[in-house]
């Protein structure tokens, strides 16, 4: 006997405009970004979708009475399982909207998380997501915590098998956090010795970094043949990966391309993927990846910029701006565009997809990684063999003497490799 497959939730998404917030989105792009966010969710089929102006937030229900009814009429009629708001809910409104509707509930920061719980491949990656879901869930004790023991990806918001209630149970969520970062500190250990053999290579690196979906793992892909996902999808990658790549130039760099940043980022996920993200902040070239043909694009780059912030990247980092996707623009607005990108240096019109612009792009790349060289003369003591022998590794060795507190070295060379020297 042939068994149906499990059936999609029925889901339906909601996005709250407060008319007098003079600090929210633009409420048609932001509506579709949240149904691609639920359409990243490979078990959920979004039915409908609404935007609902609101004069005032109502504190316990967050809409109004007639709204709710309203809504509930249409959810029955459309047997939705899940509604997603776009937005904050407290632990009081996701109770009460679930009372009065019948049906589960996930707002924006639920979703997020749950959808990186069902991308993280790495084991700090799951780690980190099961510590921001648990952070979160303590402030509400909602369902289904039990994703800890389960085999497969998510969370648990969206439901599933041996799906139960944690019954108030604080405790038990602070001990199963206090036993991930134990885990976590071990994986953070073995990652740290990781980045420290990578920075005992000569190789710089450059870190790719943007607004989810806006096309990073296609460049990453493009530039040094690795196989990443890359779809037209949010989030579709998580854990960070490297790859080498030698630039027309003959110079080699680490290439890294990160998790896509989006607005609002539940701040759980900001702190839990700082470790991850520090490649970024270590890096020695930043290139901001931008969806030149979205309708929001500036809003995404300023997203991306805050977040960056909020991450500790210093202001006067090399950063490199990528306007990609010139592609999905007609023929007119492309030759706008690169002209626009080519009054400024640091910035380049491009797509990933047919190459358009790579050229200009890694010379720019090779032109930022070239430092200006300096003299130093340096006193290395006997005992210190192994520094001097990098110096002489590193051909930056214009001279020797010797006295008796030890070597003195004259040398030509870049900032990057004086801050190695020091950090030895």
């Amino acid at each position: 006997m042939e068994i149906d497959p499990p059936r999609n939730t029925r889901a339906w998404v909601l996005h709250p405009e407060l008319k007098f917030d003079n600090a929210r989105r633009d409420p048609v792009p932001a509506l579709a970004e949240a149904v691609a966010l639920a359409n990243a969710m490979p078990e959920m089929e979004v039915v409908g979708a609404d935007i609902v102006q609101l004069r005032a937030v109502k504190a316990g229900v967050l809409f109004g009475k007639g709204k709710i009814a309203e809504l509930k009429a249409i959810f029955a009629a459309e047997e939705i399982e899940l509604v997603l708001i776009d937005g904050a809910l407290t632990p009081v409104q996701q109770r009460n909207l679930e009372e009065e509707w019948g049906l589960k509930i996930l707002d924006r920061t639920g979703l997020i998380l749950e959808i990186f719980s069902d991308r993280a491949r790495t084991r700090e990656g799951v780690l980190q997501v099961e510590m921001a879901a648990l952070s979160y869930q303590r402030t509400r004790l909602v369902r289904a915590w039990t994703h800890l023991e389960r085999q497969r990806g998510g969370l648990g918001f969206v439901g599933g098998p041996g799906e139960t209630q944690i019954e108030s149970d604080r405790r038990a969520i602070d001990d199963a956090i206090t036993r991930l970062k134990r885990q976590l500190g071990k994986v953070v250990n073995t990652r740290e010795l990781h980045r420290a053999s990578r920075k005992k290579v000569p190789f710089p690196v450059v870190a790719l970094v943007g607004y989810t979906n806006a096309g990073k793992s296609t460049l990453f892909n493009r530039l040094t043949g690795a196989k990443v996902m890359a779809k037209d999808m949010l989030f579709a990658t998580l854990d960070p990966t490297m790859r080498s790549v030698e630039l027309p130039s003959g110079q080699e760099i680490i290439l890294s391309d990160t998790v896509g940043f989006i607005s609002e980022l539940p701040t759980q996920l900001v702190a839990a993927f700082r470790a991850t993200l520090e490649e970024v902040l270590d890096a020695d070239l930043v290139i901001h990846v931008r969806d030149i043909s979205h309708a929001n694009t500036h809003e995404q780059a300023r997203n991306v910029a805050s977040i960056l912030e909020q991450l500790g990247m210093a202001e006067d980092a090399p950063m490199i701006e990528v306007w990609n996707k010139l592609d999905l623009l007609d023929a007119d607005d492309q030759a706008a565009m690169q002209e626009k990108a080519a009054r400024h240096d640091d910035k380049f019109a491009i797509s990933s997809i047919t190459g358009q612009g790579l050229d200009e792009l890694l010379e720019a790349i090779s032109a930022n990684l070239t430092d200006p060289k300096t003299a130093r003369e340096l006193l290395i003591p006997y005992a210190d063999g192994r520094k001097r022998a990098w110096l002489f590794q590193e051909g930056v060795v214009t001279g020797e003497d010797q006295n008796e507190d030890g070597f003195v070295v004259q040398v030509f060379w870049t900032a990057r490799q004086e801050k190695h020297y020091r950090d030895m």
